[in-house]
């Protein structure tokens, strides 16, 4: 069983139940629908590993909620969608076209399955009926009217490597590659695959530095879109101390997590913080020991602990230096009914953590809290000290402006996506705010509303930039160019859609808490010709993540088809 349904990754499974959750059609028979408990419980175990990190039963997610599905839509349709969901789509189906477009993705075709897995998985969506409770309010259909306009800029990418595939069964995404970064004082380019995979770029070509899975012999890459290998970081004096970072996924149980829940709460995933020594800087491939800082609960496979970082600008002697920067998302517990574990400076879900993990004075005693983090002295109500800010759904990346701003892009829920400008100590909403916009954590988290007319009460930090779902589902955060190569980049900040692989970009100098700054389009050409990322890739979903070399030259990694890009170029058109 394991073996054959590890071809469903959670990119593709969850997301065929959001076409048929709005089909028209006769509703289900239960005469149609297995309700024998171990077939219900099989279809839990099922969807609990596929695809709860992106549905949930009674709050839209990256997917719909479920709740009620069988009795919208009829069980054939439900089995005919999963055999060949492209054809069902390309039929003209008007829900599952209306959805495709809101959610800007497609998943492939699942020959491979048996009925029996089918079965499974709809006899436990059938035990789900929806709440009667009914929304009154339904909030702002558009909460952000202006469109983003094109602003002229054309990029030409240039092809730098083709990574393995890691899919398991050669279907898109074939690699899972999440991250660029590169090794201090060497320059040495390192990504990341999210299937367990950290390669160093040599001679152009991507040679495996480490395999997760042979060294963490519990890490898992499933369920969620973005579980696994979710980051990793070189302490900024690796080449004398050998030391580097990353985070990965382990399922619950298996050790108490330092950060975790009571036991009426289940976990799905832990995220594991690890630091590895290094036998020789130098080495191609990784052999040395590893340390565990720390591991968190997460109620679902979404919005982990996808980004570890340290300041680029800091230098020794600078308060800042040797400092990590952990990104933790809220891990989907607002959309499956834990909103208290959010929007709390007793807890660490939807903050970004600030620790030295050459020190020893953390309660497991296994790094220093820095003693100029905001929140340490903050005794009243139990702060975690390694809270550095917090009030984010998904802080996915951290990084600077060369004036030495932070800025963090935040995931939202169903409206709006977010470049914020981060202060120490500071709240940033989630899961009270959406963006510049009020939600309900109580009641139907998709909806957004204007603020009050006095909105001083929560003291929130408002994004210096945001677009809404008319341009975008995921904000794919997002760098500076400090490079030297293609003047026309200079002073731009450039971000964009992980899905669409719609690019973005604004003015450094237009950021500043309070305005919004003016977010531009610009687009690319491949070997002189103007196309789309959803073009190159060949994909209806491209997985666009950005990364940076030492020269400050900028990358484009896109999952679907495993290929790392470089900026070489641009021409500014008249748009």
């Amino acid at each position: 069983m394991q073996k054959r349904i590890q071809i469903i990754q959670i990119v593709l499974l969850p997301l065929l139940f959001f076409f048929c959750s709005c089909h028209p059609g006769s509703s289900s028979h239960g005469d149609a629908i297995p309700s024998d408990s171990a077939v219900i419980a099989s279809g839990k175990t099922l969807f609990n590993q596929y695809c709860a990190g992106c549905h949930n039963m009674q709050q839209n997610g990256i997917g719909p909620k479920l709740a009620g599905i069988t009795s919208e839509v009829p069980v054939e349709w439900l089995r005919h969608f999963i055999l060949d969901p492209e054809q069902t789509i390309a039929s003209g189906d008007e829900r599952a076209n209306a959805l495709f477009k809101e959610y800007k993705t497609m998943m492939p075709s699942f020959t491979t399955l048996k009925d029996n897995d089918v079965n499974a998985l709809i006899a436990f969506l059938n035990v789900h009926q929806p709440s009667a409770k009914k929304e009154t309010n339904k909030g702002l259909a558009d909460p952000i009217p202006e469109r983003i306009k094109f602003d002229g800029l054309v990029v030409t990418l240039t092809g730098i490597t083709q990574f393995p595939v890691t899919s398991g069964d050669g279907k898109k995404p074939l690699a899972r590659i999440t991250k660029l970064d590169f090794q201090p004082d060497t320059g040495d380019l390192f990504v990341d695959d999210l299937n367990g995979k950290l390669y160093k770029i040599k001679n152009g070509q991507p040679v495996l530095y480490m395999d997760m899975i042979k060294l963490k012999p519990k890490f898992i890459h499933q369920p969620g879109l973005a579980t696994g290998l979710g980051s990793f970081a070189f302490h900024p004096n690796f080449t004398k101390n050998g030391l580097f970072y990353t985070t990965h996924t382990e399922p619950p149980g298996i050790t108490k997590a330092e950060f975790g829940f009571n036991d009426s709460i289940k976990a799905t995933v832990q995220w594991v913080l690890t630091e590895w020594k290094v036998n020789d800087p130098a080495a191609d491939r990784f052999t040395g020991t590893s340390r565990e800082l720390f591991r968190a609960d997460m109620v679902g496979g979404i919005h982990g602990v996808q980004e570890i970082t340290f300041n680029p600008l800091a230098k020794p002697g600078d308060e800042d230096y040797g400092l990590l920067y952990i990104g933790v998302g809220d891990g989907g517990s607002v959309e499956n009914g834990y909103p208290f574990l959010a929007q709390s400076k007793e807890k660490i879900w939807g903050t970004i953590l600030r620790i030295d993990p050459l020190g020893r004075n953390s309660t497991n005693g296994k790094y220093r809290i820095p003693a100029s983090n905001p929140l340490l002295h903050n005794s009243k109500n139990k702060t975690p000290g390694e809270i550095y800010a917090y009030g984010f759904r998904n802080p996915h990346r951290i990084t600077w402006s060369k004036n030495g701003d932070m800025l963090v892009c935040n995931i939202g829920q169903h409206h709006i996506e977010s470049v914020n400008l981060v202060r120490p100590g500071n709240n940033y909403g989630w899961p009270i705010r959406e963006g510049r916009f009020v939600i309900d954590p109580h009641g139907d988290i998709n909806n957004v509303y204007p603020l009050p007319a006095d909105d001083s009460v929560y003291k929130i930090t408002y994004p210096v930039a945001e677009f809404d779902h008319d341009e975008g589902v995921a904000i794919s955060g997002g760098l500076e160019y400090w490079g030297d190569a293609i003047p026309q980049l200079k002073g731009k900040y450039f971000f964009g859609d992980i899905p669409s692989g719609r690019l973005y970009c604004l003015n450094t100098a237009d950021i500043q808490q309070g305005k919004q700054a003016t977010i531009k389009e610009w687009r690319i050409a491949i070997n002189g010709v103007s196309t789309t990322l959803i073009e190159a890739c060949g994909s209806n979903r491209v997985d666009l993540h950005f990364g940076r070399d030492a020269q400050g030259e900028l990358y484009i990694l896109t999952k679907a088809d495993g290929k790392l890009y470089k900026l070489t170029g641009a021409e500014q058109t008249n748009g």
